[in-house]
């Protein structure tokens, strides 16, 4: 017989030891010197690496990014990044001074010209963009990282780590590598010898260094009620009243846009008015808005599960126990896998915007020149096949009588006919097909697509797109509401009225709504103190949010 020749199980195993062992030169411990930090990557980062970067649309592991960008490319190179967000300078810096090679990420909005250039200069390869929890998923499919640069806010001597309020995606990231034998590095605001809670065990992190200043964390769904216009009254005015109180929308997500804010800050004042109290609004998967502070305290909601935080709401939160996710300490327990999931399948309706909106209800946010991928709208933006639940929203899609019809996730498209520059919002094709092929991608960067699109609503009235019955009937009704655009003007207003009677289109007068009562006034808060006043004095804006 034949002897089998011997395979080792454990190659990865013994990687991360090997790697392990060259740092006995810079650190006895677990704790990396803060002034050591660039040595240690090298040390523990090889060429070719999957690096995972943790880099979400608000939290930033800055000093781990930074340092990376200090190594030295002779050492360090051809890494494969794996980011969320490519949202500060130095996460395209690596790809200018060739320590990075390809990258696979979610959202680049801060940096989406840069990258359209650089991959237009050849500095860079995409492997793909996705959604966040399509890569978050990947993390454990082919996409396991060697190692996990990732941020919290406190850990102790064992490595335990504290997130706070902004856990965002760090378990995620530190799970995929922690139990494929991959090196797990945690920046921390400060070292102590005792944390409020843990978020994440000790065991699943290898090394931890304390970083020079704390993280980056962006307010970025922070909306001043000062800026929202009337024009954004009226449209919240039309989405609860065509929408919300008509489908009786329970549980939601809102983008994080000055017309969602406003539709929060109407809740308590015209949504009262039409006694949608209880009945409407009534379960968010939403990071803390400042702008939902009234609804909460006037009682229209009951529970939010977050993303992630925001600047200056963890005193409010934590007074607020009731509504949202806490741990002992009362400070938020976000996690943005799972409220992705959460906004994915246990929503009823997912509110939204775009740059641009085709003739079929299409849209992107990917324009010429723009690479800014999509985050999280396609994850919760879509009708996903694999709901069973029902409820009455969701039922009330339902367009024909056949016993094997399934209901349909409200997705909601909110938009000015034009953006900021005289720009339409709607046009015959979108520029995303355009950067397929100057990307060479191998599918065109489409955020929403139009088959998942039940309402688009704008200044001139909603687009209840899932009755419509063709293709030619769903671009009759985008056109109807799209107004002076290109395309609003091929719509002959002679139909105008059949669709408004085959309930295709709604005018604000076919709701009940005068577009002269759309006024500010009605806002519950109309600037940020006013926020500050509605909670108790609990809510501490940043600095440049106040203006008293």
């Amino acid at each position: 017989m034949q002897a089998i020749k011997k395979h080792s199980w454990k190659k990865r195993l013994e990687a991360k030891e090997k790697r392990m062992e060259k740092m006995k030169n810079i650190t006895s411990s677990q704790i990396i010197p803060t002034n050591k930090i660039v040595q240690a990557l090298e040390t523990l980062i090889q060429p070719g690496d999957r690096v995972v970067l943790e880099g979400n649309n608000q939290k930033q592991a800055s000093f781990l990014s930074v340092a990376l960008a200090k190594a030295d490319p002779r050492i360090l190179f051809d890494l494969h990044m794996i980011m969320s967000s490519i949202s500060r300078p130095e996460h395209l810096d690596l790809f200018e001074y060739g320590i990075a090679k390809k990258v696979d990420f979610s959202y680049a909005g801060p940096q989406s010209l840069r990258i359209a250039q650089m991959l237009e200069d050849g500095k860079l390869t995409i492997g793909e963009i996705h959604t966040y929890i399509e890569l978050y998923g990947r993390l454990f499919i082919d996409l396991t990282p060697s190692v996990a640069l990732v941020a919290a806010d406190k850990a102790d001597a064992a490595g335990n780590l504290y997130t706070g309020p902004n856990t965002e995606e760090t378990p995620t990231l530190v799970e995929a590598a922690a139990f494929r034998d991959g090196i797990v590095i945690a920046q921390v605001n400060e070292l102590v010898d005792e944390l409020p809670r843990v978020d994440i065990p000790g065991s699943w992190i290898d090394y931890v260094v304390v970083a020079d200043k704390p993280y980056q964390l962006e307010p970025l769904f922070t909306r001043d009620p000062r800026h929202i216009t009337d024009i954004q009254v009226l449209q919240a005015m039309m989405i609860i009243r065509g929408i919300y109180e008509k489908h009786q929308v329970k549980s939601l997500n809102h983008g994080i846009g000055y017309n969602t804010a406003a539709v929060e800050l109407l809740l308590p004042t015209y949504g009262e008015k039409l006694g949608l109290k209880g009945k409407i609004c009534k379960h968010w998967a939403l990071n803390p808005h400042p702008t939902l502070i009234p609804a909460i305290e006037s009682g229209w909601v009951e529970s939010v599960h977050c993303f992630g935080g925001e600047v200056g709401m963890e005193k409010y939160v934590a007074s607020r126990r009731d509504v949202f996710f806490t741990g002992r300490d009362g400070s938020l327990r976000s996690n943005r896998t799972l409220c992705q999931l959460a906004g994915q399948y246990a929503v009823d309706l997912f509110v939204g915007s775009s740059l641009q909106i085709d003739a079929y209800g299409n849209s992107s946010t990917v324009t010429r020149g723009r690479l800014a991928g999509f985050g999280g709208a396609p994850n919760m933006g879509h009708d996903p096949g694999g709901r069973r639940h029902s409820s009455e929203a969701w039922l009330d899609m339902k367009t024909n009588n056949d016993p094997l019809a399934r209901g349909k996730k409200l997705v909601v498209q909110v938009v000015e006919t034009f953006q900021n520059g005289n720009k339409p919002v709607f046009v015959e094709s979108l520029d995303a097909l355009d950067v397929k092929k100057d990307a060479n991608l191998a599918t065109a960067p489409v955020m929403i697509y139009g088959e998942d699109v039940t309402h688009i609503v704008t200044e001139e009235g909603i687009a209840y797109l899932y009755k419509a019955d063709s293709m030619e009937e769903r671009r009759q009704a985008i056109a109807a509401i799209a107004g002076v655009t290109s395309l609003g003007l091929e719509h002959d207003v002679r139909k105008t009225d059949k669709l408004r009677r085959e309930g295709l289109i709604a005018l604000p007068e076919d709701l009940g709504i005068r577009r002269t009562e759309a006024k500010r006034s009605l806002l519950a808060a109309k600037n940020v103190e006013e926020l500050v006043e509605w909670s108790e004095g609990l809510y501490e804006p940043p600095a440049k949010f106040r203006s008293w």
